[in-house]
């Protein structure tokens, strides 16, 4: 099979077109194609001479990913479902907050999910393959033209909170972090500061992040502030406990001063009460700043969970603010087209 031609880095192409007797400057044009000009067609690489172009097709494939649905919510949020060039599907949100000039897009690292929590529709599908950095990337350019489009406005931040676990595909998220972020023109120029890369909590992987310098934020989804609790909805928590996680974000911070917030889905009754918020504010008592943002519970077919009463949630945020807990409680978008936090799952 040939090899997608946007899985090599540009000292790769480097080296395969100077074994083809071009100059060295081929090679940036060609990336700039490439990641910059989003070019998805190598026949459209005008620069590059038309024998070049044939080799190139004749020794790589440009797989992108494809629209196959599109939904709008009533609060604005689009949901997009694409499709790869083997058929699976996946999904990306825009979510539009005109009042803020913030337009972020949600976007999938996995087809699929191979954690199973209990409260996400993903984690249901299983885990077919991960994403490639250049399927991480067409999402962000397709919801960018999307966004335009639509509001007339580009997209103001990128979250990794789509389907799959990101750090279970580490190598092709980091790499669509650094082509978003590389700037031009081999990247697109975002500020690092815009992007957030969130996980279930994979104690080791980010201990790397912060060896491996990574620049922008990093989100835990935490969900339940014991051991106990989590390991209930979180099957992850077995082998990266509480403690573990705790010691890695402290080192994450030390290392690379990134912002750093706990995503904390309020289930009725389970993880809503004034003892769960004591030992939460524990858990943002660390050596490490940290943002708790308090989301609303989607639900999803066949969950046991109901989400928090208005009262319970409202109580478990104050008691969080009155204990210095910077906390914000975040209302759920695009519920009504399966488009929220969890839901996700080609519906």
């Amino acid at each position: 099979m040939k090899k997608d031609i946007r899985e090599l880095s540009l000292a790769d192409i480097e080296a395969t077109l100077a074994g083809w007797g071009e100059p060295k400057f081929r090679a940036k044009q060609l990336f700039e194609w490439l990641w910059a000009k989003k070019c998805t067609d190598i026949d459209a690489m005008s620069n590059l001479s038309k024998a070049l172009r044939t080799r190139l097709k004749e020794t790589f494939t440009l797989h992108t990913i494809q629209e196959d649905q599109i939904q709008h919510s009533a609060d604005g949020t689009i949901k997009s479902r694409w499709f790869t060039h083997e058929g699976y599907k996946i999904e990306s949100v825009l979510i539009p907050v005109p009042d803020d000039e913030r337009f972020t897009v949600c976007v999938s690292t996995q087809v699929g999910c191979s954690l199973t929590c209990k409260f996400c529709a993903t984690g249901r599908m299983g885990r077919k393959r991960n994403l490639t950095a250049g399927e991480i990337v067409d999402q962000v350019n397709l919801v960018n033209a999307q966004s335009i489009q639509t509001f007339g406005k580009p997209i103001t931040n990128v979250v990794y909170m789509g389907m799959g676990e990101p750090l279970l595909n580490y190598a092709d998220t980091l790499e669509s972090v650094h082509r978003l972020t590389d700037p031009e023109p081999l990247g697109l120029g975002m500020s690092a500061r815009r992007l957030t890369v969130s996980t279930a909590g994979i104690a080791k992987m980010i201990r790397k992040l912060a060896d491996d310098g990574f620049r922008s934020n990093l989100a835990l989804s935490l969900h339940a502030a014991d051991d106990a609790k989590r390991n209930e909805i979180m099957p992850i928590n077995e082998t990266n406990n509480l403690k573990a996680l705790m010691e890695a974000l402290e080192y994450f911070y030390m290392k690379t001063k990134g912002r750093i917030s706990y995503e904390y889905i309020a289930f009725e009754r389970f993880n809503d009460s004034i003892e769960d918020a004591r030992k939460l504010v524990q858990l943002c008592r660390r050596k490490f700043p940290v943002r708790v943002n308090i989301i609303e519970y989607n639900p999803i077919d066949g969950s046991p969970f109901t989400k928090s009463g208005e009262e319970r949630l409202n109580a478990f945020g104050a008691y969080l603010a009155d204990e210095g807990v910077t906390v914000t409680v975040r209302r759920s978008r695009g519920k009504d087209i399966d488009a929220a936090c969890g839901q996700l799952a080609n519906k």
